[in-house]
């Protein structure tokens, strides 16, 4: 029996070390992952669309989308895929993971590894810049949940804010010019002053197992 249980242990160890998690709750991921894919190997978009909590995030597209996004797993290669395994789940989530004490060079690199997390959420095209038509998407669901608010409004609230990040990033343009988006490094300086390495986090997933009967 401990030989038959040597394979998962390993994985489990090895995970722990990748990502930041520790064994325990690298096992409770694996039994959350085990549920939601009602055992299966691998993990679809229908599986996290059976999230109740999920379903009420505005932005539940794109949360989604990014378990499938191959830049989120460390390939060179753009594109999504269509299914995951428990190693890739893990992976994503490690994004949300709140950072261990470290340096102030290694808390640099994590701050950079989660704001380009959050920057490929919503460059949906994997084209490296998020264009005005993407932004006001993401705002517009930001928005959808006020009912008071129609899309008119929404859309002038998107225009407003990416014309107020343009004159951030790129200073005054003249009447000729055209705003193509913001770039990953223009990101960076927009939040520069947040500290979304404390602050991204998620609460959709559950890492205490003893709950995971009472819903997805």
């Amino acid at each position: 029996m401990g030989a038959s249980q040597s394979g998962p242990v390993h994985m489990f160890q090895d995970l722990a070390h990748k990502t930041g998690f520790s064994t325990e709750q690298i096992k409770n991921l694996h039994n959350r992952f085990m549920y939601l894919t009602q055992d299966e190997d691998t993990l679809r978009r229908e599986h996290l669309e059976n999230i109740s909590n999920l379903a009420l995030n505005p932005i539940r597209r794109q949360i989604i989308e990014a378990f499938f996004d191959k830049r989120n797993m460390g390939e060179k290669e753009r594109g999504c895929l269509q299914e995951i395994g428990f190693e890739e789940f893990v992976t994503v989530l490690s994004f949300f993971r709140p950072p261990k004490p470290r340096t102030a060079d290694e808390m640099k690199n994590i701050k950079k590894e989660k704001l380009r997390f959050l920057f490929n959420m919503h460059d949906t095209d994997n084209d490296g810049i998020i264009t005005l038509d993407e932004y006001r998407h993401v705002v517009e669901e930001l928005l959808s949940s006020y009912e008071t608010i129609g899309a008119e409004t929404a859309k002038a609230i998107s225009d407003a804010a990416m014309l107020e990040v343009a004159s951030v990033t790129v200073g005054q343009m003249g009447p000729g010019e055209f705003y193509e988006g913001i770039t990953f490094e223009q990101f960076m300086q927009i939040l520069k002053d947040v500290e979304i390495e404390t602050k991204m986090n998620i609460h959709f997933w559950n890492l205490d197992t003893r709950t995971m009967q009472c819903g997805k």
